[in-house]
C-alpha cells in the first residue's frame, strides 16, 4: 500500500508545486458555494426581537426522538412560539418529512406548537419536506406563499434563505442560537457540503420530488379572524 501511494506522488520539486496549486483551486472550489450563501443571505438574519413582520413563518424539520422533536427542532419551534405571540406572524407553515408511515415530522411540529399556545387553524403542515430545496419550492408553488420568515438554526439559515429567495419568496431568517456541540459542528460542516447542491438547486429550480397539487391551508389560516397573539 505504502509503495503504490509513493509511487503516485510527485518526485519533483515542479510536480510538488502542480500538487498544491491543484489542491488548493479544489478548495476554493469547494468553498465558493458557501461563500455565496453568506454573502448573499447576510443582510437578512435576524432576531426574534428584530425580523420584519411577515404573514407567514416556516420552520423546517429538525429530526424526531422518539416521536418527539429533537433538541433542534424544539428550539426552532420555541422561535416560532415568539412569532406568533409577538404579533410578528399569523400563520406557519411546518415543513418536513413523512416518507414513512411511522416517521411524521409535520404533525410532531404542530402537536408541540398546539401545546404551546399556537391555535392548531393558524398551523398548515407540508408532509412532502424532503431537503430545503422541496420545502421551499413547494411552500411557494403549493402553499403560495410570497413573504415568510424562515426559522432555523444559524448553520442552516443562509441556506433556507438563499433556496427560499430563488423560488420566489421574499424572506427573512431567524437564526436560532445553539451551544457550539459536536452536533452544531456536523451541522455546520454538512452545509459546506450542502450548499453545492444549493447552488445547483438555485441556478436550475428542479421539481420538488413530490409537487402535487396547489393546497389553500395558508390562505384559510391567514383568513381566520380572531382576538389575541398574532391575529392582527
Amino acid at each position: 500500500m505504502l509503495g503504490w501511494v509513493r509511487g503516485r506522488l510527485p518526485r519533483t520539486r515542479r510536480g510538488w508545486r502542480r500538487l498544491v496549486r491543484g489542491s488548493v483551486l479544489v478548495c476554493v472550489l469547494a468553498l465558493l458555494p458557501a461563500t455565496w450563501l453568506r454573502l448573499s443571505t447576510d443582510d437578512r438574519i435576524r432576531t426574534v426581537a428584530d425580523v420584519p413582520s411577515a404573514p407567514v413563518g416556516v420552520v423546517f424539520g429538525a429530526g424526531l426522538w422518539n416521536g418527539e422533536p429533537s433538541p433542534y427542532l424544539a428550539h426552532r419551534l420555541d422561535a416560532a412560539v415568539r412569532l406568533y405571540k409577538d404579533g410578528r406572524i399569523r400563520a406557519l407553515l411546518v415543513t418536513g418529512d413523512n416518507s414513512r408511515r411511522d416517521y411524521d415530522e409535520p404533525d410532531a411540529m404542530r402537536a408541540y406548537l398546539v401545546k404551546r399556545g399556537v391555535p392548531d387553524r393558524r398551523i398548515v403542515s407540508d408532509f412532502a419536506g424532503f431537503d430545503t430545496w422541496d420545502s421551499c419550492s413547494r411552500a411557494r408553488r403549493v402553499f403560495g406563499v410570497h413573504k415568510a420568515v424562515l426559522v432555523s438554526q444559524g448553520f442552516h439559515v443562509r441556506r433556507a434563505l438563499a433556496l427560499c429567495g430563488a423560488a420566489g419568496i421574499d424572506a427573512y431568517g431567524v437564526a436560532v442560537d445553539e451551544p457550539h456541540d459536536v452536533t452544531w459542528y456536523f451541522g455546520g460542516t454538512r452545509e459546506v457540503v450542502a450548499a453545492a447542491k444549493a447552488a445547483l438547486d438555485a441556478a436550475f429550480e428542479p421539481d420538488p420530488h413530490f409537487l402535487g397539487p396547489r393546497e389553500r391551508g395558508i390562505e384559510e389560516a391567514l383568513a381566520e379572524r380572531g382576538v389575541g397573539a398574532g391575529s392582527r
